[in-house]
């Protein structure tokens, strides 16, 4: 009777375990499952990465305010691309469809577009803090920036930035050029300064009279 019994409890006690494993893979494939959903596939294209066609990519044009949407996919530029891919939100694949580490589109972009790496330290600090920073080219800036919870179309945006290593020197013609766009288009003049350990201090610049 009693070796009966101990046979028993041994059965329930193997079943018990086998449930156990089988929720927990359950568990580590439904996580798994998560993290591909989030993972947007998206292409690197000369200078500029273009996600696949999805709600999730959308979901960055509408919601997280990254990139133009065209025919449904996502255009980042390279600045946004890395940011993204750095929060795990993307990933970049090459043309010939093969996965890039980020080192290596790291290199490629800092050859594609000048100042690139300064560039992105200023983006992901203000990203990081909350705003929303976009391409000002047609300014004769870097970036646009939008006040704390504004996107573009709400309102205007509120600075202008210039993106400049601490070594850089900005002689008084540049920066009174700098001064003049950010006046003409009624913004305010940031200038973000990048140091050597990548961390950005911003100086304003506004118009007084005297």
């Amino acid at each position: 009777m009693r070796e009966h019994m101990a046979k028993k409890k041994s059965k329930k006690t193997a079943k018990k375990a086998v449930k156990a494993k089988n929720a927990k893979s359950k568990a580590s494939d439904d996580k798994a499952s998560r993290e591909d959903k989030r993972m947007i596939k998206s292409l690197m294209s000369d200078e500029r990465v273009l996600t696949e066609s999805s709600d999730a990519a959308r979901e960055l044009y509408n919601q997280g305010v990254y990139g133009i949407l065209k025919d449904g996919k996502v255009q980042l530029s390279l600045i946004e691309a890395l940011y993204l891919a750095e929060k795990g939100r993307i990933e970049i694949r090459s043309e010939s469809n093969r996965k890039m580490r980020l080192e290596s589109f790291i290199r490629k972009a800092k050859k594609l577009e000048p100042n690139f790496w300064v560039r992105y330290c200023v983006f992901r600090d203000m990203r990081n803090r909350g705003y929303v920073i976009k391409t000002a080219l047609k300014f004769g800036a870097d970036f646009r920036v939008y006040d704390r919870g504004v996107k573009p179309g709400e309102d205007h945006a509120k600075w202008v930035v210039y993106p400049v290593h601490e070594s850089s020197v900005l002689t008084w013609y540049e920066f009174a050029a700098k001064n003049r766009v950010a006046h003409s288009t009624k913004k305010r003049l940031l200038i973000g300064i990048v140091d050597d350990e990548d961390d950005v201090t911003y100086y304003e610049i506004r118009w007084t009279r005297p």
